[in-house]
């Protein structure tokens, strides 16, 4: 209870990573929404598998370099101002995406959400570090994943009863309003962030290089380049496009982005608290097999049902991944310093292996049948695993 709410001078009031965990769970809303009908947006304009990919690709590219570039800007501004100008711009640029019909505007827009993006997830992350403790930490990104899938569980399914029924365009204008809302709220709840550099880092390629030479450092950024293979490429990339061809309706992506969400939403805040006791190791080397075997599996199967069984049975081993991934990054560093040094290099690995997967994907499904995807997301999964078997497996019950 009092990781949620806490007595102040009598009065219970509540807390800093409370607050912030339901403006997560509103954002991640919107954009669980918008995710869920994304790629089916970018194929009604290329109308194919392999274009899809490489348009995706061609934003994880501007993501990547808009991370380097922001760095300075990020470390000597004020966190929160920054969170609410992203929120604020995201809210207007989803408006005319629900009226766009041109490709060309659209690439504009989405470029433009993309550095968004870059913004948004840098500033939000350094926010959360703040207000927690290094002991704290994991329990804090546990609480805060835990909202964020529930978003992510209700958001597929919402958006898909909605672009059936009323069609993509609808879907933009309600991830508009509620990014608004969380807008609103993180304005008045007051949230503040002192964590400032007055002399940012400008080197920006000699701060990425740095990053790599610290061995946990790099095993953190493939950790989280895992996940992102995982969500940003065979799940909410693919799958949609995967089911949509397999004569499925919207309605059967909001059910199956729905249930994927289900089992970390019960299990990753738990698995957050196993870690501390015993260790990240055990949990992100089973995370990551238990992720290769349900690619293995669907590689071989043909009913899409089936399928998507699979692939929702093996969000129990990414709960053991996700909710530790920044955990074990902010545990591989020192001092306030290096974590506004290194945390934007870290979040590189979002888009170096959105753009590695997608382009891979592409590539496969250009070369071979659309089902190929499994076995090169199961190879994938496999180097992963003996990836993070590297990880030194320290208890700290």
């Amino acid at each position: 209870m009092g990781i949620l709410v806490k007595k102040q001078r009598g009065t219970l009031i509540v807390t800093g990573i409370a607050k912030l965990s339901i403006i997560a769970f509103i954002v991640a809303l919107a954009f669980a929404s918008i995710n869920t009908i994304w790629a089916l947006y970018i194929d009604s304009f290329v109308h194919n598998e392999s274009l899809v990919g490489l348009v995706s690709s061609l934003l994880a590219v501007i993501s990547f370099l808009s991370y380097l570039i922001l760095v300075p800007i990020i470390e000597k501004s004020e966190k929160p101002r920054l969170f609410l100008f992203s929120l604020l711009l995201f809210s207007i640029s989803y408006l005319f995406f629900s009226i766009n019909k041109n490709f060309i505007i659209f690439l504009l827009l989405a470029s433009i959400i993309t550095i968004l993006d870059t913004i948004r997830i840098t500033s939000f992350g350094i926010i959360v570090r703040d207000k927690s403790t290094r002991k704290n930490l994991p329990r804090n990104e546990g609480l805060k994943y835990t909202f964020l899938n529930i978003a992510w569980v209700i958001g597929p399914l919402m958006a898909g009863y909605i672009a059936e029924k009323s069609g993509i365009p609808i879907v933009f204008i309600l991830a508009s309003l509620l990014i608004f809302l969380a807008f609103v709220l993180f304005k008045i709840s007051k949230i503040k962030n002192n964590n400032i550099k007055k002399k940012p880092d400008i080197n920006l390629i000699k701060n990425f290089l740095e990053f790599f030479k610290d061995k946990n450092r790099v095993l953190a950024y493939f950790i989280s380049g895992g996940l992102s293979f995982w969500w940003g490429s065979l799940i909410y990339l693919f799958m949609p496009l995967y089911i949509i061809r397999s004569n499925l309706d919207n309605l059967w992506v909001g059910y199956f982005l729905f249930a994927i969400a289900l089992p970390l939403i019960f299990l990753e805040f738990k698995f957050s608290k196993l870690a501390l006791k015993i260790g990240f190791k055990k949990m992100f080397m089973l995370g990551f097999f238990i992720a290769f075997s349900a690619s293995l599996i669907c590689f071989f199967l043909s009913n899409i049902y089936l399928i998507m069984l699979i692939l929702v049975l093996a969000s129990f081993g990414l709960a053991m991944i996700e909710p530790n991934s920044e955990s074990f990054f902010f545990e591989s560093l020192k001092t306030k310093e290096e974590e506004l040094k290194y945390y934007s290099p870290y979040n590189t690995s979002i888009e170096v292996f959105h753009f590695i997967g997608r382009i891979l994907s592409s590539l496969v499904i250009f070369l071979f049948a659309f089902k190929s995807i499994f076995l090169l997301f199961a190879i994938l999964m496999l180097i992963m695993f003996f990836i993070v078997s590297k990880i030194k497996d320290i208890s700290k019950a």
